[in-house]
């Protein structure tokens, strides 16, 4: 089973998809608890072929027992490790590998399963800048919210990979948003403006956290 994402392969047509509470990124980690019998079964297909499904954020609804309502764009996740329980459960790890937009739902039954089109980032003269520009923003965000106890600054020699996409990607990660934040970051069309919508969304919420340092300092 191949160790790392390979950007750009070909998506399949139909795919197995498990919706969650969460938004999984291409090039982040995803470990799973997977105790439903239908997404047992999910992994037990996954594994008997190319190891991969997909991954949406559940718009209304539960992840549990279906009857869920969801977005339409999410990423395909490749298994990488799993577990099994003595009882039947699986914990399972996966990484993400590459966005895609859903066509069509086919059928929930035995899991869900979707038909998807591979839908990779455009491009601009622009993207290294928005790029610099996002880190910026994303490493103020964590820094102070450390300040809060909440998430640890990045270090100080935090390298991002070299390829543009990649590292927007993994600014998108380590931004500590919520998943609806995190969802229009992923649907968005370029590279350029989704940097854009990042350091916006860092800005903002750095704002609030000075606010409430400034309140305690205050008190």
């Amino acid at each position: 089973m191949p160790d790392g994402p390979t950007p750009g392969a070909p998506v399949s047509s139909a795919i197995g998809m498990f919706p969650l509470s969460l938004v999984l990124f291409p090039q982040a980690e995803l470990p799973l608890h997977v105790f439903e019998p239908r997404y047992r079964t999910l992994m037990r297909d996954c594994l008997a072929g190319d190891a991969e499904f997909g991954v949406v954020l559940i718009s209304r609804g539960s992840e549990v027992g279906g009857g869920d309502q969801r977005f339409d764009t999410g990423t395909v996740a490749r298994i990488s490790h799993v577990g099994a329980l003595d009882d039947g459960r699986l914990m399972v790890l996966a990484q993400g590998m590459r966005r895609v937009r859903i066509t069509e739902w086919s059928t929930d039954s035995p899991y869900p399963r979707a038909e998807v089109s591979a839908y990779p980032l455009e491009r601009a003269d622009s993207d290294a800048a928005a790029v610099a520009t996002a880190e910026v923003a994303v490493r103020r965000l964590r820094s102070l919210l450390s300040e809060l106890g909440d998430v640890p600054a990045l270090p100080h020699d935090l390298a991002l990979v070299d390829d543009l996409d990649l590292a927007g990607w993994e600014l998108c990660e380590l931004a500590p948003l919520g998943p609806i934040d995190r969802q229009e970051l992923l649907d968005q069309p370029g590279l350029s403006g989704q940097m854009a919508m990042l350091a916006s969304l860092c800005d903002a919420k750095a704002d609030d956290v000075l606010g409430m340092l400034a309140g305690g300092l205050g008190s």
